[in-house]
């Protein structure tokens, strides 16, 4: 049986927490024994968690028993980590205990140098955050989880209990890790990664130059637009266009137009019955195969897959 630690910091997120501390602890084995013992410890007796207080089980001390780390995330994951803490994180990585991390609690792991080499995710939104924390880490944005072996991380929320499951089966077993999806009532592999849930190009803030020309591409995105048409919309020229989008944006305006194209799309499969090739047509895209192509690339599932996964009841 492992030892499962789940560090409950100041300010951790319940569900964040909760995620692993319910997983684990119905993880059954033939013969109905438990898979893991599962300890939530602390800095403190008590924590805060947003509106309730959550008591700890142990001390830092905890982690010296352990043969996996959970860290939750924190509401504000950009404040410092306690020091002890830390180096409590340090020394369980020294000794080869594995180290697991969900939504922004990676943050934490990041402070503590043991995403440095590594590949590594958290939520969509920080991200680039985390980039800039772990600057020796190799961030990926769309990644539900990343497993570098002894560190492992993942996305938000949700995304949490992908990697729960993916290591139940790393320890047990597809049957095992199966069962424990089933008590979970959700898939034991998701399709896709969390790219199928970011709002892809809205326009910026109303300082930035571009204001007014992601204004116009946003109302035109579904005519077949030439980059000189969006130069003269913008009232610049093409050149300036293209040095202004790389500068405020980090794509083309082509590339973005694409962008705007696919979120419409994803509204569109989302909220009404109309088929893919009616969709391509009334996003702008030239045919439905290219929709499905770019789709594709950007969100990382299909657009039927998508509209499975996200249609919205009606009625």
């Amino acid at each position: 049986m492992f030892t499962v630690v789940v560090l409950a910091l100041q300010e951790t997120i319940p569900f964040d927490l909760a995620t692993p501390i319910e997983v684990f602890s119905r993880v059954r084995l033939p013969g109905d024994r438990p898979g893991y013992r599962v300890v939530v410890a602390g800095s403190a007796p008590v924590v805060a968690a947003g509106p309730i207080r959550i008591g700890t089980d142990d001390g830092l001390e905890a982690l010296d028993r352990a043969d996996l780390i959970v860290v939750p995330g924190r509401t504000a994951p950009e404040e410092p980590t306690e020091p002890e803490v830390l180096a409590a994180l340090r020394r369980a990585a020294g000794r080869g205990t594995r180290i697991a991390s969900i939504c922004v609690g990676a943050f934490s792991l990041a402070e503590a140098g043991l995403l440095d080499g590594l590949p590594a995710t958290t939520h969509w939104q920080a991200t680039a955050a985390l980039a800039r924390l772990a600057p020796a880490a190799r961030v990926d944005p769309d990644a539900l989880f990343v497993d570098a072996g002894q560190v492992l991380t993942s996305a938000g929320a949700s995304a949490g209990l992908d990697l729960c499951l993916h290591l139940v089966q790393r320890d047990y077993g597809v049957a095992v890790a199966a069962e424990a999806a089933r008590m979970a009532v959700t898939p034991l592999h998701r399709t896709g990664g969390q790219g199928q849930f970011i709002l892809r190009n809205r326009p910026t803030a109303p300082t930035a130059t571009l204001e007014r020309v992601l204004g116009w591409l946003e109302e035109h995105a579904h005519r077949q637009l030439t980059l000189a048409e969006i130069a003269a919309a913008a009232g610049v020229s093409a050149r300036t266009l293209n040095r202004r989008f790389a500068e405020e944006t980090g794509m083309s305006p082509v590339r973005w137009l694409v962008g705007v194209r696919v979120r419409h799309a994803q509204e569109l499969l989302e909220t009404s019955d109309a088929t893919v090739d009616r969709i391509a047509a009334q996003v702008g895209f030239p045919s439905p195969s290219n929709l499905r192509a770019k789709f594709t690339e950007i969100v990382g599932v299909t657009p039927g897959a998508y509209r499975r996964a996200f249609r919205r009841a009606t009625g």
